[in-house]
């Protein structure tokens, strides 16, 4: 049977409350500093994810969010209570990892969505469009 490519395990995370970052070093020597804006905006929760493509909820006035606390879920993720109150997301360490190492292309991509939406990031959230899913 052949072995399973290894997936990296955080060695240490850290929660930069005045920087806003959360710092995450993994076994594979990998180091990343992720802005808690950067993880509000691509929770993995179905309140931003929706529940299929094209349903993803476009996330404004994240800039100033803070993390209030962090959980440990297993052995596998942690789930951050954000300043917002939002605390619906399991950030797996795959996803986490995800989140640093393509940090560069996903604000780019969450870029092009705020100017396609004719939005900037600071612009207050719009409510749930009728029928969205209320998470």
């Amino acid at each position: 049977m052949p072995s399973s490519p290894h997936r990296p395990q955080p060695t240490e995370l850290t929660v930069h409350q005045a920087s806003r970052l959360l710092e995450i070093g993994f076994d594979d020597g990998a180091r990343f500093s992720i802005p808690f804006e950067l993880m509000r905006v691509y929770s993995p929760s179905a309140e931003v994810q929706g529940h299929g493509p094209g349903q993803e909820v476009l996330q404004t006035g994240k800039r100033e969010v803070g993390i209030d606390a962090i959980v440990p879920v297993g052995h596998y993720a942690v789930q951050p209570r954000f300043s917002d109150g939002h605390d619906t997301g399991i950030f797996s360490w795959d996803y986490l990892y995800r989140l640093g190492a393509e940090q560069q292309e996903l604000w780019s991509r969450y870029e092009q969505r705020l100017q396609a939406a004719g939005l900037s990031r600071d612009a207050p959230m719009q409510p749930p469009a009728a029928g969205a899913c209320g998470h």
